[in-house]
Parts: C-alpha cells; sequence; structure tokens
C-alpha cells in the first residue's frame, strides 16, 4: 500500500526587526501539515517583497538574481521530496531540509566516523587497543592531507582506489624515529583497523556500498624460534 504525502514549498520573509525595513528570506516546507523553515540566507527590502507571488519585485538585475536563486531552491527542495520517496522512505519536512542543507546520512565524512567510532570505542575497549586505534587514525589523516590534499572527505567518496593508496602511503612511510618503513603486517593491522570502522558506517547504513568488499588483507606468517634449555630455566 502506497503512502501520500502533501508536500510544498512557500517563501516567506521575517522582518529582522521592528526598526529595520528589512527582512531574512526562509522557504517553508510543509509535509502532511507539519512546517519547518530554512534560512536562504538572503534579505530583501519588505518593500521590494511581493507579497502575493512570494517573490521579489521589478525587473532589476538584483531581482532578478534572487527569483532565481528561488526558483533554484524550490526546484532543489521538490528533488530532495522526489529522492526520499523514490527510496520508500518516510518522508518528512524536516528529512527533506536535512537532505536540502547535506546533513542527511549521505553527507557523513571520514572525521564524522572516526569521532563517533572513539566515542563507541571508549568505554569497551582496553586502553591498548584504544592507542592503536589513535595511531591508526593519524595515518589516516596524514594521508588524507598529503596524498589527497584535504583534511577530510565524505564516505561515499571510499572507493577500492582509497584502500589501495591508502596501503601505499603507508608502505612508504617513514614513522618518526624509525629507520626504515612500516613492516608488511603492521600496515595491515592498520587497514584492518579502517575496516573496522568502515563496516560500522556501512551497517549504520553511513554508505550505500562496503568498499572493503573485494579487499583481502594478507599477513605474513612468521615462524618463531622454539626456546633454548637456557631460556626456559631462565624463565
Amino acid at each position: 500500500m502506497r503512502t501520500t504525502n502533501t508536500f510544498s514549498v512557500h517563501f516567506w520573509v521575517k522582518p529582522k526587526n521592528e526598526k529595520i525595513n528589512d527582512g531574512l528570506i526562509y522557504a517553508r516546507i510543509t509535509v502532511n501539515q507539519k512546517r519547518v523553515l530554512v534560512s536562504l540566507k538572503r534579505e530583501i527590502s519588505l518593500e521590494l517583497w511581493d507579497f502575493q507571488r512570494r517573490r521579489a519585485k521589478g525587473s532589476t538585475a538584483k531581482a532578478k538574481q534572487l527569483n532565481l536563486h528561488l526558483d533554484s531552491a524550490q526546484s532543489r527542495l521538490f528533488q530532495c521530496y522526489q529522492e526520499l520517496t523514490s527510496k520508500g522512505k518516510k518522508v518528512t519536512a524536516q528529512l527533506i531540509k536535512a537532505n536540502y542543507l547535506g546533513e542527511d546520512e549521505n553527507s557523513k565524512s571520514l572525521q564524522n566516523l572516526i569521532e563517533y567510532h572513539s566515542k563507541k570505542i571508549a568505554s569497551t575497549h582496553a586502553a591498548g587497543s584504544i592507542r592503536n586505534y589513535g595511531i591508526t587514525e593519524n595515518y589516516i589523516f596524514k594521508f588524507l592531507n598529503k596524498e589527497r590534499e584535504t583534511p577530510d572527505l565524505y564516505l561515499k567518496e571510499l572507493d577500492y582506489k582509497f584502500l589501495c593508496d591508502f596501503e601505499n602511503f603507508l608502505n612508504s612511510y617513514y614513522p618518526k624515529g624509525h629507520p626504515k618503513a612500516m613492516k608488511h603486517n603492521t600496515v595491515m593491522k592498520h587497514i584492518q583497523r579502517l575496516r573496522k570502522m568502515v563496516t560500522l558506517a556501512y551497517h549504520m547504513e553511513w554508505l550505500d556500498k562496503d568498499p572493503f568488499i573485494r579487499w583481502k588483507n594478507t599477513f605474513e606468517k612468521r615462524e618463531r624460534e622454539f626456546l633454548s634449555p637456557n631460556e626456559l630455566s631462565n624463565l
């Protein structure tokens, strides 16, 4: 059974104060008789606002530019409504606002995920494990700054190439105070921790697909020597 929603967008000017004859322009989104306001970060003199047409008066370049901005905002809000409807999700005015402002789940970033994960494990993991995750997080940000020239990126930008590039970065990175680059298993441990964080994001539906789906961690087997009789005796 398909649910039908009532949806509308109207523009509204809120006076800044009683002394100034200017107002801030808002989009009023209404879904099933519930409303939210979205600031369009534009203002206009109340004398230049057509309250019936809900547009700027006149044919000046400034009025035309503002009206084009309002038309674009209205089209984008309707598009947000259609996207939610097509996905079969419950449609609310608040969700449309979040989608329009880029605050929906699809706009979550890698830094958002790291912060959330850090809080999540704060009371469930041992101090050593939390410290190791912190080291991995530092390498992730070093990689972003050096190789991608950005402090953060959207989770939806994570892909198989990102993982390969991150692995290459770790393989060639010389930690401070170390005479050589990390060993293979150390690199895999860092990627394994990143994978756990990304898997968490996937299960929380912050990601539509898992970028690790084709990824395989490869650990080198190490043969440990048996203790000598003297070492056993010392123990």
